[in-house]
């Protein structure tokens, strides 16, 4: 792993998604085999392989400080092109930093992470007037996971990361997203601890050969993702939690 301490020029980005995104960190150590953020390499100069660098934002807080006192208030996305809670953050403490400030300033936030390490700032966020939390977790089965996030907590951790948050009072939701073979049994797991679910597709495109290696060629099309997404949807439904299929 390649880390570097870098001086970004900016921190709270416009965000298609949100109003606002800020990312503490350059790359993702967890290098999940089909993440849409590989395509960042193309705009950083970065020469090594996607999930084997990191460069860490160290005046991040400071810049967000300035930034948040210049522009309209708006919901903020924590974060959209690396994990906010990947192991470094246990060191570095950036995303710790940059939350305080904004739920100091009384910004909105969401969070969304596959680590369980979000649970170290429930101090935090529990103080928060709007700020919800939501872990991506794309199977139910742990097998599976291994082979296309083997860096990446544990489907139990994440679970019981969502069950810890909703006992502090913290609005919380699921990103089953990209549906990964075994997807369908989350909802059984999750009743009573996640306020919403959102449901997406995988890019293909980028997992393919690994879905050929281990013969899952059958949950590589729009077909599987139609039948499961819509038996998400219904179990949702069944246990009164909001679902959305993207």
């Amino acid at each position: 792993m390649v880390i570097r301490n870098i001086q970004a020029k900016s921190i709270l980005s416009v965000s298609k998604v949100y109003d606002y995104v800020v990312n503490p960190y350059v790359g993702c150590q967890f290098g999940c085999l089909y993440c849409y953020a590989r395509y960042m390499k193309k705009f950083t100069g970065h020469k090594e392989p996607w999930g084997t660098f990191v460069d860490s934002k160290d005046n991040a807080a400071v810049l967000l400080q300035k930034e948040i006192a210049k522009k309209k208030k708006g919901l903020v996305w924590i974060s959209g092109v690396c994990d906010p809670y990947q192991p470094l953050e246990k060191k570095y403490a950036i995303t710790r930093a940059c939350l305080t400030i904004l739920i100091e300033n009384d910004w909105p936030v969401i969070i969304q992470t596959k680590s369980n390490l979000v649970l170290r700032d429930v101090d935090i966020i529990k103080n928060a007037s709007s700020c919800d939390v939501g872990l991506s977790i794309t199977t139910a089965n742990d097998s599976i996971r291994k082979l296309f996030e083997p860096q990446s907590t544990a489907i139990a951790d994440r679970i019981d990361a969502i069950k810890q948050l909703k006992k502090h009072g913290i609005r919380t939701y699921v990103m089953i997203a990209p549906m990964l073979p075994g997807c369908e049994n989350l909802i059984d797991m999750l009743a009573g601890s996640v306020d919403y679910v959102y449901v997406d597709k995988m890019n293909y495109h980028y997992a393919d050969s690994v879905y050929k290696k281990y013969a899952l060629e059958q949950y590589c099309d729009n077909s599987y993702f139609f039948s499961a997404s819509h038996e998400i949807a219904y179990r949702c439904k069944k246990e009164g939690i909001a679902c959305s299929i993207v």
